[in-house]
């Protein structure tokens, strides 16, 4: 009976053991766990990553607000060698967003390990068969060994032994120095009101900042440019400092001697300018007229305008002439001096110029108008051209 058991006992450790296949995850894994979720008829596959999965393994539990919805069907090393991708089987008629959070939670202090499902703040799209969820979505509980060696590392070689000696010196400290401790508690909270009351501005002083500081990015190989072009020119500056100290130092000499005249000649450009102000005063009233004047200056006896009808070295002219007879007799004939011949038939006045035409017999000579007594009378053609262009005294 005995020999009975134990063959039997080898026959199902050696078949189980037949059915576990490494790095596959068969055999005893594959085995469903009572109590598991139930996946229905169209259960749907998503793979989540992880940075540590613990002691996860197959057929483990998935929940969504600690409600069973399906199992861990696969756990595996990643693609890139460093991660954990966990294959799980999800209920078809539970409905997840595609930006589902994941994260490996532990059911009790020493319970198994789960992986739980949750819908974020802000979803969007719907979780497919096939779907990733990237380590970015992932998350996982600190382990009780974890808790554990950290409150050990606290209490054996952290700082909760120094705490009795820290306490004593701040105890030392502060002792007398109450009032300056409130004062600067005080401060303290009169600084984070102000600050607190232009949070707004700081922060779009920082945004500013931001901006600036992706700019100066774009612009970094401009500023490399231009950092290594001043190389040149402050070189030449430092050659000559003695020059520019020099420079500066005789021109603060100058604007004294400067400021010493200015100051000697006050009254004299005071009173230069008073002088000055009855010729501006006459200039300002002139107006339009001395523009209009010394437009004659340089293009005298023609105006400026004239330049326009000037055609090479020639210009056009367009003159009205009067030949009116009476109008001549009458400006001609009263002029006080004698053009072509003497003024009376009496003596000649000395110096007098004589007729440039003789007299032509035959033709009357008309008395001279505006002549004393109207009478005297020169005969021929010249005598007629003096009456026209001579006059009386």
């Amino acid at each position: 009976m005995r020999t009975a058991l134990r063959l039997a006992g080898l026959a199902l450790t050696g078949c189980l053991l037949a059915g576990c296949g490494i790095g596959e995850f068969t055999g005893l894994y594959n085995v469903p766990l009572p109590g598991g979720a139930d996946l229905g008829d169209h259960p749907y596959r998503v793979k989540v990553r992880f940075k540590d999965v613990l002691d996860l393994v197959p057929q483990a539990g998935v929940k969504v607000n600690d409600v069973a919805v399906g199992r861990v069907e696969n756990v595996a090393l990643a693609q890139d060698g460093w991660t954990a991708e966990v294959t799980v089987l999800v209920n078809g008629e539970v409905k997840l967003p595609a930006n589902t959070d994941a994260k490996l939670r532990q059911s009790s202090l020493l319970g198994e390990k789960f992986v739980e499902l949750a819908a974020p703040k802000s979803p969007q799209g719907s979780l497919a068969d096939g779907a990733l969820i990237p380590l970015e979505r992932t998350n996982r509980n600190p382990e009780v060994e974890e808790v554990f060696g950290a409150l050990s590392l606290l209490l054996n070689g952290g700082g909760v032994a120094q705490l009795q000696t820290i306490t004593k010196e701040l105890n030392k400290a502060l002792s007398g120095r109450e009032p300056e401790l409130r004062e600067l508690l005080s401060n303290v909270d009169k600084l984070v009101t102000t600050l607190d009351g232009h949070k707004g501005e700081i922060a779009r002083a920082l945004d500013g900042l931001n901006r600036l500081s992706a700019t100066l990015v774009g612009q970094i190989g401009n500023i490399k440019t231009a950092l290594d072009g001043l190389e040149p020119g402050l070189k030449v500056l430092a050659e000559q400092r003695q020059q520019l100290v020099g420079m500066l130092q005789a021109l603060d000499r100058l604007s004294g001697v400067a400021t010493d005249v200015v100051n000697r000649s006050k009254d004299d450009i005071i009173h230069d300018l008073k002088a000055l102000t009855p010729t501006l005063q006459k200039l300002a009233e002139a107006g339009q007229n001395l523009p209009k004047g010394l437009e004659m200056l340089f293009t005298f006896p023609f105006p400026d305008s004239a330049t326009e009808a000037v055609k090479g070295d020639y210009t056009n002219l367009h003159a009205k002439i009067d030949l009116d007879l009476s109008r001549i007799l009458d400006n001609l004939g009263s002029s006080r001096q004698g053009l072509l011949g003497p003024p009376s038939p009496g003596t000649p006045q000395p110096g007098a110029t004589p007729p440039l035409l003789p007299g032509l017999p035959g033709l009357p000579t008309p008395p001279t108008p505006n002549r004393p007594g109207g009478g005297g009378q020169q005969g021929g053609l010249g005598g007629l051209i003096g009456s026209l262009l001579g006059g009386g005294r």
